[in-house]
């Protein structure tokens, strides 16, 4: 597509700082606030400009042609004797996700869903593309802020919010929200008057790998017009309707249901004298489709077809509708490259033959709590160290491999039985790709192990 070249030109033209420069003891991008906020405060044209400090302020290294991930990646074990986790984190991708993204739903403006992976880095450049962000959280809306961008392009995507939280969203001049109650809606119009209100209705994906419709959203129908109803008796400003599909939702169609249903909230809206009802928020649910290499984005999984088709019908262009949408997984997740430290090993006999326990420097407290709250499949990756043996040797026949986390919890366990991974020492790293969404952003330090303060390395392809 014409718009991810452009976007590709943007990364092309920046200038990447190499490999070869100090390695810093941390490499985390949120120590680096002053570089970021300088580049972003203030708009400067061409967009290269401004992603060009981003990219230097957390030391991105532009990878050669040819140069993977992965090779990345054992080239810094190697030359830094790399002992625990950390993440490669490629923003040439991201890009790349952007631009098909806007090309894809071009009435649709993407707004980062920033808990699925709040690096800064990430947001930085995401900020530099022209993103609003998906805040749910006082913490999320001073992340994003500090980057310099404006409080418009900030919706605080939390439905229900504590008194003190709306103060301070209002103190911020955060105005666009949600909200799916009546008691809401008296909360917001005592504590924040000047808000921008979406009405949040239920539109549930049932396959969807994560529902969220028991815990949030007004059916559409007696308690939606109540909600409305409610707002127009306080004087809330309702501006729109929001919804969410589903974490990585598998049925493109449940956004069709999902539009024709605020269709029918909007009338509903207006009948009540509700008249500045224009934004649809079409919220989350979409997963990227990337190559095998990991590079080329392939699709959003059937999604914009049926998006722009059920807009064109319920939500016309020119009829003075804005759409925005909360793609968190979209982004986040495969520009993410997990590598996880061998730091033990076990091996044992059973009646199938030889099996071998290996612990690793992240777990289940770490950044595979998805295993848990997301559904996550992990795909170890062996990745060889020159330093620790010239090669693997072969996996035997029949053996399995099962991947600990480093607690003392006996149900951290990343996964059992793998028959695929060769023989490991301490000091090997596993690889694991696809791992940036909902993964280090719900890490802990349970058992005093620092699964939060882990690395991030990153690069451009």
């Amino acid at each position: 597509m014409e718009a991810q070249g452009s976007s590709m030109d943007i990364i092309k033209e920046l200038s990447i700082s190499d490999t070869d420069s100090d390695f810093a003891e941390d490499m985390r991008f949120d120590k680096l606030e002053a570089p970021v906020t300088d580049v972003l405060e203030t708009p400067r044209e061409p967009a290269a400009e401004r992603l060009e400090g981003v990219l230097a302020a957390c030391n991105a290294t532009k990878l050669q042609p040819g140069q993977s991930i992965l090779a990345f990646a054992k080239q810094m074990i190697e030359e830094h004797t790399l002992d625990d986790t950390f993440y490669v984190i490629d923003l040439g991708l991201l890009a790349r996700l952007h631009a098909h993204f806007v090309a894809a739903m071009p009435r649709v403006t993407p707004f980062y869903a920033v808990k699925c992976m709040p690096d800064r880095a990430i947001m930085a450049i995401l900020a530099g593309l022209g993103t609003g962000f998906d805040c749910a959280s006082p913490a999320e809306i001073d992340a994003v802020l500090s980057l310099g961008v404006p409080p418009e392009r900030i919706i605080y995507a939390h439905p229900v919010k504590s008194p003190a939280q709306i103060r301070y969203a209002a103190a911020r001049s955060v105005a666009l929200t949600t909200a799916d109650s009546p008691g809401e809606m008296a909360k917001l119009a005592r504590w924040h008057p000047t808000a921008k209100v979406l009405l949040r209705i239920r539109a549930d994906d049932a396959s969807a790998l994560c529902c969220l419709g028991s815990k949030y959203g007004v059916d559409p129908g007696p308690a939606a017009t109540a909600a409305l109803s409610a707002a127009a008796a306080l004087g809330v400003n309702i501006v729109g309707l929001s919804f969410h599909v589903g974490s990585a939702s598998r049925n493109p169609q449940a956004f069709e249901v999902a539009i024709g249903l605020a269709r029918g909230v909007f009338d509903m809206g207006a009948s009540l004298g509700l008249r500045n009802m224009h934004i649809l928020d079409i919220g989350g649910g979409f997963t990227a489709q990337v190559d095998a290499a990991g590079s080329s984005v392939m699709g959003i999984g059937g999604v914009p077809s049926v998006v722009n088709a059920a807009l064109a019908t319920h939500f016309p262009p020119g009829c003075g509708y804005d759409i925005i949408a909360e793609p968190g997984r979209y982004f986040a997740e495969a520009v993410s490259t997990l590598l996880c430290a061998v730091n033990g090993k076990r091996e044992h006999q059973t009646p199938n033959g030889r099996s071998t326990d290996y612990w690793l420097s992240d777990g289940l407290y770490g950044s595979f709590n998805g295993i848990l709250y997301d559904h996550l499949e992990p795909s170890p990756i062996a990745l060889p160290i020159s330093n620790i043996r010239d090669s693997y040797k072969a996996p035997e026949s029949g053996a399995l491999v099962s991947l600990f986390g480093p607690t003392c919890d006996g149900a951290d366990v990343i996964c059992r039985d793998v028959s695929n991974l060769p023989d490991l020492e301490v000091g090997d790293f596993v690889a694991f790709p696809k791992m940036g969404a909902y993964s280090w952003a719900g890490a802990c330090n349970f058992n005093g192990f620092e699964a939060i303060w882990v690395k991030f390395f990153y690069v451009t392809t």
